[in-house]
């Protein structure tokens, strides 16, 4: 295990906090091309008071995105089983092609993507870290809770975004299928149920950064 290697620790842990901190700053390469890339007209062009509002949530979204992968990364560095260490990595992957979405979504809105990223990060990265420590089950149960209640924040999404906004939609819709699916996984990986007072403080928290990351 990584753990008992202190020197590999810190080679994992150095690689894993830059790779974070590109995620946070740097577009992101994307393996899969945008779920709007077939759309060859923007209605949001047209309609420029619609702007700001989507922006702001895809902002959110993003921010979102910058914590699913601290999570995966600090997970991915204190599980205890390869197997899950590697479901994990391929997790994050996939994460990566849902930052480099809202980037690119912000970005054709003119808008930007939140100030407090780093502290988004970084916080994240903690928990993912001490949930890996907790075990692999809890890990995974950590991970299933956070995507199931990611895919409630996404649905809610569909709903506050103009319908003019295809473009944000289209984005969002497919992220919502890759989370269920990440929740999925970790479930039939032996995820164990989190407590209802450690969901309702997950939420609690998810409810301070979305608040905050609209505005700032």
């Amino acid at each position: 295990m990584t753990q008992h290697n202190p020197s590999a620790f810190m080679d994992q842990l150095i690689g894993r906090l830059d790779h974070g901190l590109r995620s946070t700053f740097v577009r992101p390469a994307s393996n899969r091309p945008s779920p709007a890339q077939a759309m060859k007209v923007d209605p949001m062009d047209q309609l420029p008071h619609l702007r700001d509002r989507s922006a702001a949530l895809m902002r959110v979204n993003h921010v979102g995105e910058v914590c699913a992968q601290a999570l995966y990364q600090g997970q991915a560095l204190t599980s205890r089983s390869v197997d899950v260490r590697n479901k994990m990595n391929e997790a994050a992957e996939e994460e990566v092609d849902h930052l480099n979405w809202c980037y690119d979504r912000i970005e054709q809105l003119d808008g930007h993507t939140s100030y407090l990223n780093p502290v988004w990060y970084f916080g994240s990265f903690a928990l993912g870290v001490g949930a890996g420590l907790a075990g692999d089950k809890w890990s995974l149960g950590f991970l299933a809770e956070t995507e199931r209640q990611v895919v409630e924040h996404l649905e809610s999404h569909l709903e506050l975004l103009p319908e003019e906004d295809k473009v944000s939609r289209a984005v969002v819709e497919q992220m919502a299928i890759d989370e269920a699916k990440h929740a999925e996984m970790a479930i039939e990986n032996g995820a164990a149920e989190l407590p209802a007072l450690i969901k309702t403080g997950m939420k609690f928290t998810a409810k301070i950064m979305t608040t905050l990351s609209e505005r700032i």
